[in-house]
């Protein structure tokens, strides 16, 4: 993977593409900002010495055309993986491109609601500063070990200002997040194995002893579930089921459930 940018477009469609394939193993090389004649020279180098399938995005086109030559002498397949795209842009818009490298990386408007977003994620983590929930986006609650915090950190690189909740046995829930009007609060919710096994993974890591052991009773953990669930239940809150989701599908659900709520306001508010 040869990028003149980060190479985060170049790594996703490549895990998404090897994940179809149940039998291989892929050995990853990631060649990020490679902008210079010697960067690029090295690189052709390790190419020839650790041969591939070779996948680039690279606006310079007298860089994509070395690439391109090198890997037809050593037999090598060799894909823009973005001409397809910007192909389709010029017949459909006819115009021409601008060929800016790392154009999606530029510190505009949208780079600092990220930031911002950020920022306020990490401030609101499993229940801190509770007092100013109404400014977020979305509140995810739910019991111990449910991806609340990867979830929250994920929906704010995407601009959304996330707030976690923890749910905890015998506490009732802030006063702030029950009378919270303007985030969608969504339910995270997993089986009771699923989160046993999760916590007990967690206490061996930190190599931690701890006298509760109903943290890891099942018994316990299937009565805060049914507690979790009882509880958006009874707020008209969605709950979505982490147990077999990615955080990326995770968050992808609360994203939507997030466009339907700010359109379900707006409605309201023009009524």
């Amino acid at each position: 993977m040869v990028s003149d940018s980060t190479g985060e477009t170049l790594m996703t469609i490549v895990r998404a593409a090897t994940a179809q394939y149940e039998n291989i193993q892929p050995i990853e090389h990631v060649y990020p900002l490679i902008r210079h004649d010697k960067q690029l020279s090295r690189v052709l180098e390790e190419i020839e010495s650790a041969p591939g399938i070779v996948l680039y995005t690279l606006v310079e086109q007298s860089y994509a055309r070395r690439l391109e030559r090198k890997c037809q002498d050593l037999g090598l397949p060799c894909v823009n993986v973005l001409k397809p795209v910007y192909q389709v842009f010029h017949s459909y818009l006819n115009v021409t491109e601008t060929w800016r490298v790392g154009g999606q990386h530029v510190m505009d408007e949208e780079y600092f609601q990220r930031m911002e977003a950020m920022n306020y994620t990490m401030l609101h983590d499993d229940g801190q500063i509770a007092g100013v929930l109404e400014e977020a986006d979305v509140i995810l609650v739910g019991i111990s070990r449910t991806s609340k915090t990867p979830t929250s950190i994920y929906l704010a690189n995407r601009g959304i200002k996330a707030a976690n909740i923890p749910l905890i046995p015998n506490m009732r829930p802030p006063r702030q997040l029950l009378k919270a009007r303007k985030p969608l609060v969504v339910g995270l919710m997993a089986t009771a194995e699923r989160i046993r096994d999760i916590r007990q993974n967690r206490i061996l890591s930190l190599d931690a002893k701890t006298d509760n052991d109903t943290y890891v009773d099942r018994k316990s953990i299937a009565k805060e579930i049914a507690m979790s669930k009882r509880l958006c239940a009874e707020n008209g809150w969605p709950l979505i089921d982490v147990t077999r989701r990615s955080i990326e599908e995770t968050a992808a659900e609360i994203m939507d459930l997030l466009r339907k709520h700010k359109n379900e306001q707006k409605e309201t508010e023009e009524y």
